[in-house]
């Protein structure tokens, strides 16, 4: 037994600031960061905290799916920028929409939520679950360096959730990871220890381009080529795509080397951004609520993110 997808809601804060608005405060300007990743927009928090948002898109797949908060048996949270190091975010959403079961975090950075669906079947396949929620937040924006505009105009902050029950939907899941803090990596607070002798390093998000560039690719590629052969099928049986949304340059050089054509890839990187491990379920309802899934349809979700991790996922849905 595993699960399949009953319900799916996402929320954003209030305020999105466009290329033209970040031109105002660095430099840079829209054809810069457009032409680059694709990005037109993103949305950041300033009176919300990540929590809030977390609970919205909660609430809306609970919504989604028509069961109540205390019908679950589980709640996990990918992030890694929930408001506290404790409590983990999952237990702050459980309070707030008023569940009654175990929840936890999870880091994995982008993949996270791939991650978590992995996770969450463990808990089905030995019958401790019959509903679980997963929503990933991620408050990006406190994360960055925004004197750096390699990376701070790549970011977004949002959240995604996804209501799973019982059922067969789940084809494969491939979750992977290759200890590298030099490509990619946000250090931690320096903390106020007397004893001490470390440089703080808490200046924000940093990375090699170039070297997150070819993982992304390669990870991406490989992946989703390996996801759909453990889930008995050929590239032709994909109904649709579910990249992480973290440059559309990616994205488009990625499919360059799959045998599945370009529309079946779907993207919203233009008005939100990369939101890290909540790309991808943000995505999800976005063309959930569209009515671009129907039943039987084949999804391929693939992310990689900070750790260095990637994984993939394939569904179908109803």
């Amino acid at each position: 037994m595993s699960f399949h997808i009953i319900g799916t809601g996402s929320a954003h804060p209030a305020c999105s600031q466009t290329n033209d608005d970040l031109a105002k405060i660095m430099d840079t300007s829209d054809e810069w960061i457009y032409s680059r990743t694709g990005i037109k927009s993103r949305y950041v928090c300033t009176d919300e905290t990540i929590t809030d948002i977390a609970v919205a898109a909660a609430q809306s797949a609970l919504e989604n799916a028509g069961i109540n908060a205390d019908e679950l048996d589980g709640i996990i949270c990918p992030t890694i920028s929930g408001d506290y190091f404790t409590p983990a975010l999952a237990c702050c959403v459980q309070r707030r929409i008023g569940a009654h079961c175990p929840a936890f975090d999870l880091n994995a950075a982008c993949t996270g939520f791939i991650y978590a669906l992995d996770v969450a079947e463990g808990f089905f396949a030995r019958g401790r679950a019959k509903k679980i929620l997963v929503v990933a937040g991620e408050n990006m924006s406190k994360l960055l360096d925004w004197h750096d505009r390699s990376t701070c105009c790549l970011f977004g902050d949002g959240a995604g959730a996804v209501v799973l029950a019982e059922g067969d939907g789940l084809l494969s899941v491939r979750v992977a990871a290759y200890g590298d803090e030099e490509t990619m990596s946000v250090p931690d607070v320096g903390g106020k220890s007397p004893f001490n002798r470390r440089p703080d390093l808490s200046r924000g998000l940093n990375w090699n381009g170039q070297d997150v560039y070819r993982f992304a690719v390669g990870e991406m590629t490989s992946q989703l080529k390996e996801g759909i052969r453990e889930a008995g099928l050929k590239p032709k049986d994909v109904t649709w795509v579910l990249p992480h949304q973290a440059n559309l340059r990616i994205i488009d050089t990625a499919i360059k080397h799959l045998d599945i054509p370009p529309e079946r890839f779907l993207t919203n990187i233009e008005h939100y951004g990369n939101t890290s491990s909540a790309a991808i379920p943000i995505l999800m309802d976005e063309f959930n609520r569209r009515g671009t899934f129907h039943s039987g349809d084949i999804l391929a979700l693939v992310a990689f993110g900070g750790g260095l991790t990637s994984g993939s996922c394939l569904i179908r849905w109803g």
